[in-house]
């Protein structure tokens, strides 16, 4: 999720709710907001303690020097303006559940599609394994020649890492695009994860072994 999320004052809105839930200093609200979207979206420093400043000189939360850390409380001021805005913070939560399921829809959908190319690869290089091995081994040799099985399991071998090589780096910068643009969900990870596992059981299944 990305932070235009936050319209022009939602963000500070959301810092109250968090606030109303427990006192807290700067990085745990950095921390509860990441925590909140799923690691989708971690704001700065510079983005979180200007706000905080401002609550504090609207007199909507207190802050306190707690050793070396600076905690943030919730007035009384600042509870009546979320009970006043009660309604903006719910549509808050809505745009934030439906960003989530959207990008989790979009990595699992990348995934999958990864995942159904990484299987015809394997498919392609398995039988251009068999047939450059026998062309290997002589397309014109006497019909009796036995082809070496240890050459054409090497020359699988190779097409594989290759294949895998290139399922890697695809789905590297799929994942890397969507963590600059809106985040990774856990999901998508979860998904990645037991969609792989599937696929070696797959691949086992056909293997000699």
């Amino acid at each position: 999720m990305t932070p235009a999320v936050f319209s022009h004052g939602s963000l500070r809105l959301y810092l109250l709710s968090l606030l109303d839930e427990s006192p807290k200093h700067g990085y745990e609200l950095i921390q509860a907001l990441s925590d909140r979207f799923g690691g989708t979206y971690s704001p700065s420093a510079g983005t979180i303690y200007p706000r905080l400043s401002k609550l504090e000189e609207e007199g909507l939360v207190t802050k306190t020097t707690v050793g070396r850390k600076t905690v943030y409380a919730i007035t009384d001021a600042g509870r009546t303006e979320l009970q006043t805005r009660a309604s903006e913070l719910d549509d808050i939560e809505n745009e934030v559940t439906d960003s989530l399921r959207r990008m989790a829809d979009e990595v699992r959908a990348g995934v999958n599609q990864a995942m159904k190319s990484l299987r015809a690869d394997l498919a392609a290089a398995a039988r251009d394994a068999k047939r450059d091995a026998q062309a290997a081994t002589g397309g014109g040799a006497p019909k009796d020649a036995t082809p070496d099985p240890r050459a054409e399991s090497r020359f699988a071998l190779r097409q594989a890492e290759i294949v895998l090589n290139e399922f890697r780096q695809q789905v590297r910068a799929d994942l890397r695009r969507a963590s600059g643009r809106t985040g990774i969900p856990d999901a998508a990870i979860t998904e990645l994860r037991d969609g792989l596992t599937r696929l070696r059981t797959e691949l086992l299944d056909r293997l000699p072994l």
